[in-house]
C-alpha cells in the first residue's frame, strides 16, 4: 500500500499519491499500488481508451440483491481470478492482496457488493518486481467488452465496459472517478496503476480506471 517500504528501501510516496488517497478516503474508496518491475511498464500508459461515440451498448439490467463476490472473469484479457474482501490499513488506504498473491483481485468489502445497486470497487496489482500481475493488461479493455463476477448466491453478474480511463494522479477527481455514473444502476470499477513509472519517486504516474455496468445475469 502507499507508504509501505519496498525491498529496495524506497517508499511509494509523493504529493500526487497523498492527494489521491485523500480523495479516495472522502469517498470511502481505495486503490492499490504496485511494486515496480526492472523494466519500463508496457501497460496502463495510454492517455485514455474511453467509449467510441458510435458504439451501441446494451441497456442496464435491474440490480441484484447483495451477495459476496467470489471470482472475476475478464474473457478478453484471459483473467480468471479469485476475489477477496479487503479492508483499510492504518493510513486509511485499502489493504491490497499481498504481492505473493498477485493473481488475486481485492474487493473493497465495506462498499457495494458487485451486482447490487451502486458502485462496487475492485483493485488489483499491475505487476510485481518480477512478473506481470492480474491487472497487467487492464488498460487494453474496450467499451462493449464483458466482465463477469461470480457471486456466493450462485449468480454471475455480467457487466459491460462503458469507459476506460488513465487518470493522472495530479488531476485525480474522486467524484468523477468513483461516483455512480447513472442513478439506480449496478456499476463496477476496476482499478490498477498505470502511466509511467518514476524511479526517483518509486511510483506510477496514473491510475487505470475501468467503468462497467450490469447488463445481465447468468447462473
Amino acid at each position: 500500500m502507499a507508504g509501505r517500504e519496498r525491498p529496495s528501501g524506497r517508499l511509494l510516496t509523493g504529493v500526487a499519491w497523498a492527494l489521491l488517497l485523500f480523495g479516495l478516503w472522502l469517498w470511502g474508496r481505495e486503490v492499490t499500488d504496485v511494486r515496480p518491475v526492472t523494466s519500463a511498464p508496457t501497460t496502463g500508459d495510454v492517455a485514455a481508451v474511453g467509449r467510441p461515440g458510435d458504439a451501441p451498448l446494451p441497456p442496464a439490467a435491474k440490480p441484484l440483491g447483495a451477495a459476496l463476490p467470489q471470482r472475476i472473469d475478464i474473457p478478453e484479457l484471459g483473467v480468471q481470478a479469485p476475489v477477496v474482501a479487503r479492508g483499510l490499513d492504518g493510513r486509511g488506504g485499502i489493504d491490497p492482496p499481498p504481492y505473493d498473491q498477485a493473481g488475486v483481485v481485492g474487493w473493497y468489502g465495506a462498499g457495494v457488493k458487485p451486482g447490487a445497486a451502486g458502485t462496487a470497487l475492485m483493485v488489483g496489482h499491475v505487476d510485481t518486481e518480477t512478473r506481470p500481475a492480474v491487472f497487467y493488461k487492464l488498460s487494453t479493455l474496450e467499451a462493449g467488452e464483458t466482465i463477469r463476477v461470480a457471486r456466493a448466491d450462485g449468480k454471475v453478474a455480467e457487466f459491460t465496459v462503458d469507459d476506460v480511463e488513465v487518470v493522472q494522479r495530479d488531476r485525480f477527481d474522486a467524484r468523477q472517478a468513483y461516483g455512480t455514473r447513472a442513478t439506480g444502476r449496478a456499476e463496477l470499477r476496476l482499478i490498477t496503476c498505470g502511466g509511467t513509472f518514476d524511479r526517483a519517486s518509486g511510483s506510477y504516474s496514473a491510475n487505470v480506471i475501468v467503468s462497467a455496468y450490469l447488463t445481465g445475469t447468468a447462473v
